[in-house]
């Protein structure tokens, strides 16, 4: 009779240190995650893995972008909203951010920022670029960096307060360009360079109090609708964005005591 009686408050106990909040899964119910930038590769795929663990917000200037994921998820267990977004205009930044502070269950308990917005891939002759053209790169990547930045840093410091699971994070998709300005790719190049020098910069400043800021360099070609007829030599030769949401959420569980800053991913193929 003993014997059953110490087994069930073993259970007992064991069920209540489950569901106590210092528990990480537990805790992570209540938390957000935005992703801007959602579409149908890279974006989605870093909503559904972090929509895992939190509910998501997903921006992105067409609604298209996001309305199906927004249904998926929500149909199948997690929690997720769509917010119609321009990151390059500082208004309709924080007219998002404004609706998010509505959100039932929001109270600035954000776990996590994704800048997956990469803008018009433009490829073209520097001496027939026009301004608008050169501009675009900068606004979309720079600019609109720094607007989602000064929009997400102090809902991650105050996260960071209040003993999350994991350490805030905000991560900057990128790519090669961001360290090495290719012919014909100037207007692009100049967009990721301010990236990296923005996100650089944040780390430095916002890694001692506590917030986690990635650089991803993504060096390949993405496997995703537009690109499904690009043929390669190896049958493998495009990366994951599977891999890819894999790899960010790796990056935001990692300790305090050993953030990365920059990651690179390429396909095992590639030339670098």
């Amino acid at each position: 009779m003993s014997n059953a009686l110490s087994t069930a408050g073993q259970r007992l106990t064991s069920e209540l240190h489950r569901l106590t909040p210092s528990d990480p899964k537990m805790a992570s119910q209540k938390m957000w995650a935005v992703v801007a930038g959602v579409g149908p590769g890279t974006g989605a795929q870093v909503a559904r893995r972090f929509a895992k663990n939190y509910a998501v917000a997903l921006l992105a200037r067409n609604p298209a972008n996001y309305e199906d994921l927004v249904k998926e998820i929500n149909s199948t267990g997690g929690r997720a909203i769509g917010i119609s977004t321009d990151c390059a205009d500082k208004a309709s930044v924080s007219a998002a951010f404004d609706q998010l502070k509505k959100e039932d269950g929001f109270n600035g308990n954000l776990a996590a920022a994704i800048y997956n917005v990469g803008g018009t891939f433009i490829r073209k002759p520097f001496l027939e670029l026009t301004d608008e053209e050169f501009e675009m790169g900068w606004k979309t990547n720079g600019l609109g960096g720094a607007h989602f930045s000064r929009a997400v840093l102090p809902l991650l410091l105050e996260t960071e307060k209040a003993s999350a699971p994991y350490p805030p994070t905000l991560i900057f998709t990128s790519a090669t360009a961001a360290l090495r300005g290719g012919a014909l790719f100037s207007s692009f190049a100049t967009g990721k360079f301010a990236m990296r020098a923005l996100s650089q910069s944040l780390a430095r400043e916002f890694g001692p109090k506590g917030v986690h800021v990635v650089h991803a360099i993504i060096d390949g070609v993405i496997d995703i609708p537009r690109t499904k007829e690009w043929k390669f030599d190896a049958p493998d030769a495009k990366i994951s964005p599977e891999s890819i949401a894999d790899s960010y959420w790796h990056v935001h569980t990692q300790p305090r005591t050993s953030f990365t800053y920059e990651l690179d991913i390429r396909p095992y193929c590639e030339k670098w």
